[in-house]
């Protein structure tokens, strides 16, 4: 007789033939701590989840075309993906980003472009999510600029601002300064919009960019949860009240193919929240609770057969509504090829809405709870996802751990058994190691010209020759003293953007200050 096959979850959890315990506590009950059914004691029968389809490209103007469409089609949020200079604190006409100027995403150099990006959209109106890090502050200050120029009550504007800057230095490398004065500009955030835009929220800890690096779903439990520990110890030192500015964290996870396994990890990350804020002595609710945003796994989508994807999306999509997210993007099929068609970004919108208004998932709180499967996979990822965090915990937190490289060796270490178990077919990916067929019928894809840049800099330009360039000078002077001093610097960093000083200028007053981290 063969060995009998070894069945687990791509973390190493085994299956089990069949389940007969496993047990939900009766008083473990949806909006009640822990949390682990869910933030809200009526979940989807009271509001479905934000519908936010994450989008940019090329110019301001060609992506507010898209906002509209999507906002045309249904959706409930945006979500604004930036390139890469814009993420790295380059203007447009910087050497640096040659060849990179609206390609994965939205250029934007200062005010005006965000003034385009937003044209014709109220935001009280929306909310926004902005996909940005070591340039969160200066983005946020445009969109604050934005908001006040619009006449907004500024109590009123919601939206989110990835700015986690840990999982850089750990998963993705779109870090600018050190760690220190990093988590430095994060704090000064979290302090002014705790006062000043209170109904944002201010930091969006990420998961997902660890889970497209190779971790495995308990890795990228683990190394968030250790990295939002880090946040809040933080702002605790600085003097903030957890039970403030906890209420304005979030988290940003993904969700991958093997369903309960992911249903089950975002039913533990609300549990273990709870009680690590807790134990750094969170009492109000609000702050006790983790509240994400899911988006469908990028890594997971193949070039081969991208129709499959349709499949693959729709699958990682309910995993996260069985989980209980709070906001959903789900990708488009032909991404593993280039960004998103109209066309594409439009079934993937209809995915989400098929789900929410067709599948009946909705219908009741926490759906799968009580399955003793799912109970003993929840337990199970917890107390895996704990020994990481103790393991972190005990070289000193999370900066730590990756100034050691402990998080970056752990993640590449469980990239690569994932990726020798594809080519050994152990793993099965449809379209790619079995049922491979030749793919006769090239597809459309979507083409960024390579004329942006020239278009980026000649506004640079114009902007230079418009704007009062003493101001600008002043205010950059400004900057600069209030990072020396310790002072809060979003006030500064508002005016400047207000005097249309341009983020890389901005940014390269920081690095005057904080200097840069070479990794």
């Amino acid at each position: 007789m063969g060995e009998t096959p070894f069945y687990k979850t791509d973390s190493g959890i085994e299956i089990k033939s069949v389940y007969t315990t496993g047990k939900l506590n009766s008083s473990d009950l949806p909006g009640k701590f822990p949390f682990t059914r869910g933030v809200r004691e009526d979940m989807y029968r009271g509001k479905l989840w934000t519908m936010r389809q994450y989008a940019g490209f090329s110019t301001a103007e060609e992506s507010n075309k898209r906002y509209h469409y999507l906002l045309k089609q249904g959706t409930m949020g945006l979500s604004v993906a930036f390139d890469l200079p814009t993420q790295i604190g380059y203007d447009s006409s910087h050497e640096f980003a040659e060849g990179e100027v609206g390609k994965v995403g939205v250029a934007i150099d200062s005010l005006k472009d965000i003034e385009t990006l937003f044209d014709k959209i109220k935001l009280e109106d929306i909310t926004t999510s902005m996909t940005i890090n070591a340039t969160a502050s200066t983005l946020l200050s445009m969109y604050i600029a934005l908001a006040k120029k619009q006449n907004a009550d500024l109590n009123k504007i919601s939206g989110t601002i990835q700015n986690d800057i840990l999982k850089e230095y750990a998963a993705r490398g779109t870090y600018i300064y050190p760690p220190q004065p990093s988590m430095r500009l994060i704090t000064d955030i979290f302090d002014f919009c705790s006062k000043e835009v209170p109904k944002w929220n201010t930091i969006s800890i990420s998961g997902y960019h660890i889970r497209e690096a190779g971790s495995t779903a308990v890795q990228e439990l683990a190394f968030t949860l250790a990295n939002g520990k880090s946040y809040v110890k933080a702002a605790i030192e600085k003097g903030l009240d957890i039970n403030v500015f906890a209420k304005r964290l979030s988290f940003f996870f993904n969700a991958h193919n093997n369903l309960f396994e992911e249903v089950a990890k975002f039913r533990a990350a609300r549990r273990m929240w709870a009680q690590i804020t807790k134990d750094l002595g969170a009492t109000d609710a609000q702050a006790q609770m983790l509240r994400f945003h899911t988006q469908t796994g990028g890594s997971t989508l193949t070039a081969q057969q991208p129709e499959n994807n349709i499949i693959r999306v729709t699958i990682q999509a309910m995993s996260a509504v069985l989980g209980g997210t709070q906001s959903l993007h789900t990708n488009g099929f032909d991404e593993a090829l280039s960004l998103p068609t109209e066309s594409a970004a439009r079934t993937a919108l209809r995915t989400q809405q098929i789900i929410g208004y067709e599948s009946g998932i909705t219908q009741t709180v926490d759906p799968l709870g009580g399955s003793y499967f799912l109970e003993t996979l929840t337990d199970e990822i917890e107390a895996a996802a704990y020994q990481y965090i103790n393991a972190i915990e005990a070289m000193g937190g999370s900066v730590a751990a990756i100034e050691q490289g402990y998080m970056q060796n752990e993640i590449a270490k469980s990239a690569y058994i994932y990726q020798k178990e594809i080519e050994s077919s152990q793993k099965i990916i449809v379209g790619v190691n079995k049922f491979v067929e030749a793919d006769l019928n090239q597809k459309p894809v979507f083409k960024i010209d390579d004329s942006i840049r020239k278009i980026q800099m000649d506004k640079l330009i114009a902007l230079k020759n418009e704007r009062n360039n003493v101001n600008v000078e002043n205010g950059l002077m400004e900057l600069r003293s209030a990072a020396i001093e310790n002072r809060n610097v979003m006030p500064t960093i508002i005016k400047c953007v207000e005097d249309y000083a341009t983020l890389g200028e901005i940014a390269d007053t920081f690095r005057d200050v904080f200097g840069e981290f070479k990794g």
